[in-house]
Formats: C-alpha cells, structure tokens, sequence
C-alpha cells in the first residue's frame, strides 16, 4: 500500500468563463487549478506559435559572438564546437556545427570524453589549437571555465561561452559570455537549455528562427527535454516544433532511433524523449563513447545512421546492466538505513563514472534525501550528486567548495572532482549544510483535481487535456484523483510485472492499467474500496476507443476492512446515514435470503460502499432485524418481519456515529 500522505484539492467551482470560451469542463478544472481562470490567461498558457520566440540579441553579448564569428568566417579561421557529453551538450554542438558548416565555416565538433571531467580542459584546449583553431564556441558549458579561458587566450585562441548553468561571481574573459544565467542578463526567457542557448546563437546568425527550426527542431526539443527544462514559453513552442518534425520528418540518425527504440510516431511526446530517445543518446558519453552520439546525429546517409543507432542501443543494454550491478553495491552499502538525517556521500573504486548519476536519483527516490555517488581512481574521485525536494545542490557544493578541486552544475545536479582524502571531511560539511538549510521535502501527493462526477472522463473531455501538450517541467501532465472507487476486478498484465484493474464509480466502470506494480505484492481485492490518482488517456484496442486510467498511486486498508464489522471489531471508521441505510434495506429485501459474496459485497448496492454495507449488515444483525451465518468466503443474510428499531440500541451504530 502506498504510505505517501496524499493531499486532496478542495472542490473548485469552473470559472464560467472557461466554459463560455470552449475548454471542456476537464480542461477548465485543471486550467483553474493551475491559477488560470480567465480566457485571456488560459490563451496566454497554452499559447504555442512563433510569437512567442524573443528576440536573440536581448541576451547579454549575443551582439558580441554573432560578431566574432562573422569575423572568423572573414578570416577564414577554423572553429571548434566544444560541447558537452549529455544529450544537451550533444544535440547542441551538433545543431551549431551544421549552422556554422552551412554558412561557410571551417567547423570541428569536440565533445570531451567524460574521463576528461566536467567542463573546458587545458589539454582539449592545445589539441584543438594544434589543429589550427583559432575560436572556441562553448555550448552547454564554460560558464565556470574562467582559468581555461585565459589559457586559450594565452595560446592565440579566443573562446566565446555559450552556456546555460548558473554563474559563479567571476565570469570567463571571454570574447563574449552568453548564458540567460547571468546576473546581468535580463532577457526574457533565462530557463533555455543549453542547445536552446545555441539555438538562439543560430538565430543571431542566420535571422530566421522558423528556418533554424524547420532543420534543426527535432534536435532542440531532445536536449530541451532531456535537460528537464520547463516546458513554456519558448520551450513550449520549440519543443512543440520538435515533437512534429520527430513524428513525420527527424534527421536520418533520429529515425533510425525511433525505430529501434519502438516508439510510436503518431503518439510521439516529451515522455518519449525522456524515457526512450534521450537515454540511448545519453548512454555513449556515459559509457565513455560520446563520439558514437553525435556521429548518429550528424550523419546524412541512412544506411549508415542505421548501423550507428543499433550500436548506441547496445550500448545503451550495458548501461542498464552496469546501473543494476551498482545499485545493488549501494544497498548493501546501505543495509540498515531507512531515514538518513543528512546527504547520502558514497565513494566506491570500481563504480563506473558514467552511471553514478543515474544511481544516484534512484537512491534519491528511495532515501528522499539529496545523494552523491564518488567513483574513486587512485587519490581522485569523480562524483554525481542529485538533489531531493527544494534543497539546492549547487549552492551546498558552493559553500564546500575548499574541500573541492571543481564542481559544477545546477540546484537539482551536479558534478564534482574531490580528493580522496577529502571525502570523509566533505560528507560532514555537507551534512552540517543540509542541517542549517533543510529542504522543504515533498511527500505528498497533490493531485490537481478531485474528480467527483466521473461523467467528466468522457472521451471528449479526455482528448482535450492534449491541448496541455507538450508537458513536461513547469508543465507537467494533470495529475487526477477519485475517491470512494471500488476495485471490480485485477488481472496480473506483462507476467506479473503490471497490474490491470477495473474500477467502478457513480455506476460507471473504468479500465485501468498501474504499471510496475505485480497485483500478487498488493492487497487489493474485488470488491475493496480505494481512492486512486491517475492520468487519463485515450486507449485504442481493436478500432475501439475508450478511456483508460493510468494509475500513479492508491490508498486503501489492507486486508478486508469492511471485515472487522462484520466480526465485531474496529470496523475503520465506516459511517451512514439512516437513508443509506434505508437503501440497503430496500436492496435487501429484493433479494433476501441471499448468500453473499465477501469479495463482491460492494455489488449489493452500487450507491453504497462495501463498508458502509457491512456496517450496516451488523447494525440490522444487533437490532434482530436481519440474521446473518457467516461462511467461507461469503455471509448469509435473512430479513427478519421487524422494520423498525431504534438505531442507537445497535452497538455497532453508536461505535460508528460517535
């Protein structure tokens, strides 16, 4: 059972004004939840077309790089990409290494090996101006690069920083610093990813922002989403952008992924992205063989792209088999920790650099506390630190910076180069840290609306919800709850990896699918009440369409609640009134003497739940006015010729209305 505390919403009255404007009543709710209600609000939300893409140039020194690369191109310079190894990095260095190779550019792409460490190195530096280049363009990184700049400037190479992290209090003295993060910096959207950074770049150059988009679209949306940027405003609409040139026009190299991952085109979201395209992207530089990722990206010839994406789902399987081996090191490193009162730091010789990170959010899922995974080498290691609830992580590494050779990254992630020797000093100014500064953990579940008429998971108001899309961070997608549903049937799906169920509510029945879950493990049972929060989709079976509740989470009492009634015992807390209870009567009467089922007691009377039915059972057993045999699996209930009684003779009724 889910121990979560869950906080229901208030019941909301629909803004009229939503309705008169043509959303659906679903649409409306969740718009209203969200603080939106008015028209003109909701217009502004759900807004997704080219106007909403600002000018390049308001970002601080995009004058500057637009400049400075006009002036290579002049000269006839040599230009470096220098990227990062996640799929942001990735897909914008290759997004900016086709625009310069179009405008005429000598352009070279380096993404560093991970081995390489975080950020601009010395070394990459003076191999790249071995090789004749005289300008350097960052691209999702360099904002802390202020030692590697002055060196490149050292060997006759400019450098221009492209980056979206948060700036520390000395920038780079660069050519231009181009990063919405920076202090001084007051354009108006500063939550791009780092290849929106470089989109914006293309755009100074090239003028035309929908031509950019109609090449290179498919790209900007990977490394936005994968970087869990908040899907409004310009996200919104470039991700928008994305998603339709994925569906029906992506480069040769995505195409090939898409088929190889087994995604649905015409269903195509950000949650693909997410959990099937971004991974396998991700996977190489995690491996250390970053190069494969962006050959995929870049290359023309489909043949070959095709060759290239089946390796980078191979080596996407070892990834997966690597993070099992180390998770399972990690719990045993853990054994016996259940509530840990300050970070989890854990530093192993033989952890894979690449995977660390992964593990480290799955442990934050477990633990609900920030966790940062070292993979130690000699007198060095290498860390990945994840953040839990609204504890800033960057900020954490900032103050324990002494202890830390480099560090870098965002208030949710972050990397980091420590010495070993440090690492035990480091774990307990973390934790003095997180104690002066606590998070604001959320263990809750919050779902957006309570849905208390189910006439409102029509298919209708169900298709509506997609004019939310593309959600995502900022934008997730609406998260609903029923209270009071009674669970019809449960069917183990997928050999027992899923669960299937049915629900009923207010005399409707709805399919409903909890993924991850084996029904053998749950101690749920046809006939038991739950509430449950879910998604609702659209589910296409056989040319037939209907609404299918994908669960995210439920709460009920284990076991058989309305059991301890009928025996006499606590009973959790069930009530009713003397009409519900005048309903069973009714109901009883049409079909007494009757046997009935346990399991399907709720099938008695729909209106009413299976406690409150057997609640009200014992309350007519105690007033003589029915008897009841208690069976195997089931109880027998005969009426008596008695009708009335006085309610509060019934231990059972004072118990339950004290």
């Amino acid at each position: 059972m889910n121990r979560t505390v869950w906080t229901l919403p208030s019941v909301r009255t629909i803004p009229e004004e939503l309705l008169r404007a043509g959303y659906t009543p679903l649409l409306a709710a969740v718009l209203a939840a969200r603080g939106i209600v008015t028209a003109e609000a909701a217009a502004e939300l759900l807004a997704c077309g080219p106007e909403v893409l600002s000018d390049p140039f308001a970002l601080r020194d995009m004058d500057r790089a637009a400049a400075r690369i006009r002036l290579a191109r002049e000269r006839g310079e040599t230009v470096a990409v220098y990227g990062d190894y996640d799929a942001d990095g990735i897909t914008a260095a290759c997004l900016l290494t086709e625009v310069l190779r179009a405008a005429g550019l000598h352009t070279e792409i380096y993404i560093p090996d991970r081995s390489e460490g975080y950020g601009v190195n010395n070394a990459a530096v003076e191999l790249l101006r071995d090789r004749g280049v005289s300008l350097i363009i960052t691209v999702d990184t360099g904002i802390t690069a202020v030692a590697e700049t002055d060196y490149a400037a050292s060997l006759g190479v400019d450098v221009i920083i492209t980056d979206h992290h948060e700036c520390q209090a000395e920038l780079p003295r660069a050519a231009a610093v181009v990063d919405p993060k920076r202090p001084d910096d007051d354009a108006p959207d500063r939550c791009l990813a780092g290849v929106g950074v470089a989109f914006k770049l293309a755009c100074a150059l090239c003028g035309d922002p929908e031509a950019i988009l109609d090449r290179f679209a498919d790209l900007v949306a990977i490394g936005t989403v994968a970087d869990v940027m908040p899907l409004v405003g310009e996200n919104r609409y470039i991700v928008t952008r994305g998603l339709e040139k994925l569906r029906t026009d992506p480069c040769p190299g995505l195409d090939a992924l898409i088929e190889l991952t087994n995604v649905n085109r015409p269903t195509l979201n950000a949650a693909a992205i997410s959990f099937r395209l971004a991974p396998c992207i991700n996977a190489a530089g995690r491996l250390f063989q970053v190069a494969q990722s962006s050959k995929l990206l870049l290359e023309q010839d489909p043949a070959t792209a095709r060759d290239l994406a089946e390796e980078l789902c191979g080596i996407n399987r070892t990834r997966r088999e690597l993070e099992a081996d180390i998770m399972e090191q990690a719990r045993q490193l853990l054994r016996g920790t259940e509530a840990p009162a300050a970070p989890i730091v854990l530093a192993r010789e033989d952890w894979h650099q690449g995977i660390i990170g992964i593990a480290a959010s799955r442990l934050v899922d477990r633990y609900r506390t920030p966790v940062i995974m070292i993979s130690l080498k000699g007198d060095m290691g290498k860390g990945s630190g994840r953040s839990y609830g609204d504890f800033d992580l960057f900020a954490a590494l900032n103050e324990c910076r002494d202890l830390l050779v480099t560090f870098g990254g965002h208030a949710e992630a972050a990397g980091l180069t420590i010495e070993r020797k440090n690492i035990d000093a480091f774990r307990e100014a973390l934790g003095a840290y997180y104690a002066a500064h606590p998070p604001r953990a959320n263990r809750t579940l919050c779902p957006d609306v309570l849905i208390e008429d189910p006439s409102w998971l029509s298919l209708r108001n169900t298709a509506s919800l997609a004019q939310l899309e593309p959600c995502g961070a900022a934008n997730p997608r609406p998260l609903f709850c029923m209270t009071d549903t009674r669970v019809v049937s449960i069917t183990a799906v997928g050999g027992g990896a899923h669960t299937k169920l049915q629900l009923g509510k207010g005399g409707q029945v709805f399919d409903a699918i909890w993924f991850g879950q084996d029904p053998d493990r749950l101690d749920l049972y046809p006939g038991c009440t739950a509430d449950v929060a879910f998604e609702p989709e659209i589910n296409e079976f056989r040319g037939r369409r209907s609404v299918q509740l994908q669960i995210k989470a439920m709460r009920w009492e284990p076991g058989a609640p309305w059991q301890g009634i009928l025996d006499g015992r606590d009973g959790h807390g069930y009530r009713m009134n003397r009409a519900e209870l005048g309903t069973l009567w009714r109901a009883l009467e049409k079909l007494c003497p009757a046997r009935v089922e346990l399991g399907s007691l709720g099938d008695l009377e729909p209106r009413l739940q299976p406690g409150q039915i057997a609640l009200g059972l014992r309350v007519l057993s105690e007033l003589s006015l029915a008897r009841l045999t208690a069976e195997d699996g089931g109880v027998t209930v005969e009426l008596t010729r008695e009708k009335r009684a006085d309610l509060f003779t019934s231990p059972a009724w004072q118990k339950h209305h004290r």
